[in-house]
């Protein structure tokens, strides 16, 4: 999207804190409480997490976090981008901004966890234009219903 920055942010500004909590709104909405894996403001300032905004002209239009898993492997949180800027570019800019902050830090594999049922269609079909394959789970995660498992090869 013309005009979009995408620059490290706090996760506690006002207007960020009011996107996150609509994105843990929905998650929490489309998914029983044990298989909501968004991250809240305390997880979103931990030093192994990077928090990035989109903003046009000063307006948010969407966040994401890159976590570090270890020293090759990255994983990305808190995607969320407002419901006025869907359809405009704004996630997938954000996924890229994020896979290049990857690939910059020398990470070899990115993954993420997100939604398997029917309103997580569209970040599945984003993550999947973006290059993300479906895998088992990573980290800390365990098999679920509830969860899909994507992971994009940078090596």
């Amino acid at each position: 999207m013309r005009g979009l920055l995408i620059e490290l942010d706090d996760p506690g500004r006002d207007d960020v804190r009011a996107l996150l909590e609509r994105h843990l709104a929905f998650a929490f909405e489309h998914s029983p409480p044990e298989d909501v894996h968004a991250l809240g403001l305390d997880g979103l300032r931990t030093p192994d997490v990077s928090f990035y905004s989109g903003r046009v002209d000063g307006t948010l239009l969407g966040v994401g976090a890159l976590k570090q898993l270890d020293p090759a492997h990255g994983e990305l949180k808190s995607m969320h981008t407002s419901a006025e800027a869907r359809g405009q570019g704004i996630g997938r800019a954000i996924v890229d901004h994020l896979v290049a902050e990857a690939r910059r830090r020398g990470y070899r594999r990115l993954s993420l966890e997100t939604g398997s049922n029917e309103p997580f269609v569209p970040a599945r079909t984003l993550y999947a234009r973006a290059g993300f394959v479906v895998c088992g789970p990573f980290a800390d995660y365990e098999l679920s219903d509830f969860s899909t498992f994507m992971t994009l090869d940078l090596s």
